[in-house]
């Protein structure tokens, strides 16, 4: 499993689309729901979710607690590096950097700016590699 991390239009996409692989997206930004995740996941195929700051949104409205949506969050990275070593495929989570902007006067968006960066660094984490991208160039940090 790979991250690819970066501010919002700093070149994610197309960084990944360099890769010049077959690649099958999951998308929250096209409406996609990330319960989806297996489906969508085509053969031969790299797989890529982002959007993720809108699922945990979504998540954090369903359950109401920060760990919990953490927890799942966390399960769902262990089952798709498991399907990724059934598939022998790879699996790249596009995530928006939250953390470095202005800090949200609304309090449920610090929550969800701060849930996401926890999220964030459980994907790391738990990623054979991550690579940060700004202005469309990416450094691979793990």
């Amino acid at each position: 499993m790979q991250l690819i991390i970066g501010g919002a239009f700093s070149g994610k996409r197309k960084i990944v689309r360099k890769m010049g692989k077959k690649i099958a997206w999951l998308s929250a930004y096209d409406g996609d729901l990330l319960s989806d995740w297996n489906t969508r996941w085509t053969q031969d195929s790299v797989f890529v979710l982002e959007g993720f700051e809108k699922w945990v949104g979504d998540e954090l409205a369903r359950y109401k607690n920060h760990d919990q949506v953490r927890s799942e969050m966390k399960k769902l990275f262990h089952l798709i590096k498991l399907e990724e070593r059934e598939r022998k495929s790879e699996a790249l989570l596009i995530m928006v950097e939250l953390g470095r902007g202005i800090v949200p006067i609304e309090k449920n968006e610090r929550v969800l700016r701060d849930l996401v960066g926890w999220i964030t660094q459980d994907a790391a984490d738990l990623s054979d590699q991550v690579h940060y991208v700004w202005n469309g160039l990416s450094k691979k940090l793990k």
